[in-house]
C-alpha cells in the first residue's frame, strides 16, 4: 500500500517521493480520503505518527488547481517551533506546486511576515497571538480561507489559547473545511470539536497510548544525584540525538550548562530564549552539531528530529498524557527509540498512572553506585489492559546498569567523544 491510491496531483507526488514517503501511516490512511472529499475531520493520534502530512497533502491537493495570490489555508499551531516544522514540511511536499507557505508568530519582526502576506502566500502556519495582532492591524485577510487546521489542539488549551481561537474563528468564513488534530481528547477539545466541526469524520488511532516503537525504562534516584546519574547514562549508553526533559525553564538552562561543563555537546530550549536563540538551538540539534537538547514540555512542542534515539525524563511529567508527548519524540515513523525516566520516591504515583495508561508495567532498572531502590519501586501497579510490553519494547534485564550484557555500549571518555 502506497500513496498512489490517493491519486494526488503529479506535482504533489513528486514532493512525496522527494520527502522519502512510501507507505502511509494509519492516521494518514484513514484521514486523507475524507479530507480529500471535503469532510471536516477530527484526528486523534499519538505524537510522531505522521499527522502533519495527513493534513498537508490534502491541502496541497485542494489548492494546487485553484486561484493563487490569496490566503486560502490557515494552520494554527501552539508554538513557534511546531509552526516552523509544519511550514518546512509543506514546503518540501509542495515544492513542485508553486504554492507559497509562510509562518506567523511572535518573538521576531513582523515585517517579513507582512511582506509575505502582501506577496500573496496561499498557506499560513500561525500562532494565535501574532495572527490576532496582524488581524488587528488589518495586515492579514481571512475572507478567502477554505481550510482551517487546528494542530496539536490539546496543547493549545494547555497554553490558554481558547479565547484567541474563538476570536480567530469569528473572523473566518462560515463555509470552510475544518480539521482538528490532537494527541489527546480532553473535555475542552470535545466541546470545541462539537462547536466548530460540521458532521466530522472522527479517526482515533490509539491516541493516548505511547507509540509501540519505544522501549521504556525507570531508574530510581534521589533528587540531588540526578545530574550524576544522567551523566553516567549519557556516558555509558550508545546514543544518537538525546532529548532531556526538565520541569522548569531555570532547570533546563542550568542542566544544559552542567552538561557542557562536563564536556558534552549540549544546549537548552526554553521559553526565556529569544526566537533567534531558540532557532539556533533547534538548528544545532537538528543538524547534529549538538547532541543533547535539554527542554521543557512547552518549548519542546514541534521538535521533529528523526535521529532522536533517546528521550530522558530528568524530571517526571505532571500527567500521563505529557509522558506520551515526551516519549513520542523518539521512535518516530516506525523507527526504534528508548525512553528513560529518573524516578524519585515522590514520582511513584505518576509512574502508576502512566502504567495504567499504557496497559503494562514499565521496566525497573538500577545503576551501580547509586542507592538501592526502595521496595515500592519494584512493585508496579496491576495493569488493567495489555500485560505484555508493546511491540518493539523488549524488556531489559533488571541487573545493574553497568552490566554490558544488557546491550549498552560504554564509551571510553566523554571528552574524546565531544572534542
Amino acid at each position: 500500500m502506497n500513496f498512489d491510491q490517493f491519486a494526488f496531483h503529479p506535482q504533489i507526488k513528486a514532493g512525496i517521493a522527494s520527502a522519502g514517503y512510501s507507505t502511509p501511516t494509519p492516521i494518514q490512511l484513514q484521514t486523507i480520503p475524507p479530507i480529500l472529499n471535503g469532510h471536516d475531520v477530527l484526528g486523534l493520534a499519538q505524537t510522531g505518527t505522521g499527522k502533519t502530512a495527513a493534513f498537508a497533502l490534502p491541502i496541497l491537493q485542494r489548492l494546487v488547481k485553484g486561484p493563487r495570490g490569496r490566503l486560502r489555508a490557515l494552520i494554527l499551531s501552539p508554538t513557534r517551533e511546531l509552526a516552523e516544522q509544519t511550514h518546512v514540511a509543506i514546503k518540501a511536499l509542495g515544492r513542485q506546486t508553486g504554492l507559497r507557505s509562510l509562518t506567523l508568530y511572535g518573538g521576531v519582526s513582523q515585517l517579513p511576515q507582512v511582506k509575505g502576506l502582501r506577496a500573496g502566500s496561499e498557506i499560513a502556519v500561525a500562532c494565535p497571538g501574532r495572527l490576532l495582532d496582524l488581524l488587528g492591524q488589518r495586515e492579514v485577510n481571512l475572507d478567502a480561507i477554505e481550510v482551517l487546521v487546528l494542530d496539536e489542539a490539546d496543547q493549545m488549551f494547555d497554553m490558554g489559547f481558547l479565547p484567541s481561537i474563538r476570536r480567530i474563528l469569528a473572523a473566518l468564513p462560515a463555509r470552510r473545511q475544518t480539521l482538528l488534530f490532537s494527541a489527546t481528547m480532553p473535555p475542552e477539545i470535545r466541546s470545541l470539536a462539537t462547536e466548530m466541526l460540521h458532521n466530522p469524520v472522527t479517526v482515533e488511532i490509539d491516541a493516548l497510548r505511547p507509540v509501540d516503537t519505544v522501549s521504556h525504562a525507570l531508574y530510581p534516584v534521589v533528587q540531588d544525584r540526578k545530574t550524576e546519574m544522567l551523566l553516567n547514562l549519557l556516558d555509558q549508553t550508545d546514543t544518537r540525538q538525546v532529548l532531556v526533559f526538565t520541569r522548569t525553564k531555570h532547570r533546563a538552562k542550568k542542566l544544559a550548562g552542567q552538561l557542557v561543563k562536563a564536556g558534552l555537546s549540549a544546549t537548552s530550549l526554553q521559553g526565556n530564549l529569544s526566537q533567534n536563540r531558540r532557532q539556533e538551538a533547534m538548528d544545532s540539534f537538528r543538524s547534529g552539531r549538538v547532541k543533547v537538547l535539554v527542554a521543557t514540555d512547552i518549548a519542546a512542542r514541534g521538535i521533529d528530529v528523526s535521529k532522536i534515539s533517546h528521550v530522558i525524563n530528568f524530571d517526571m511529567p505532571d500527567t500521563a498524557e505529557a509522558y506520551t508527548h515526551r516519549t513520542g519524540r523518539t521512535g518516530r515513523m516506525t523507527q526504534l527509540g528508548t525512553a528513560i525516566s529518573l524516578v524519585t520516591v515522590d514520582d511513584l504515583p505518576m509512574v502508576r498512572t502512566i502504567e495504567r495508561l499504557m496497559g503494562h508495567s514499565l521496566e525497573r532498572c538500577e545503576m551501580d553506585g547509586f542507592e538501592p531502590a526502595p521496595a515500592a519501586f519494584h512493585a508496579p501497579a496491576p495493569a488493567p489492559a495489555r500485560q505484555n510490553p508493546p511491540r518493539g519494547a523488549q524488556p531489559r534485564s533488571r541487573r545493574s546498569f553497568s552490566n554490558r550484557s544488557r546491550g549498552y555500549t560504554p564509551r571510553s571518555g566523554r571528552q574524546a567523544e565531544h572534542a
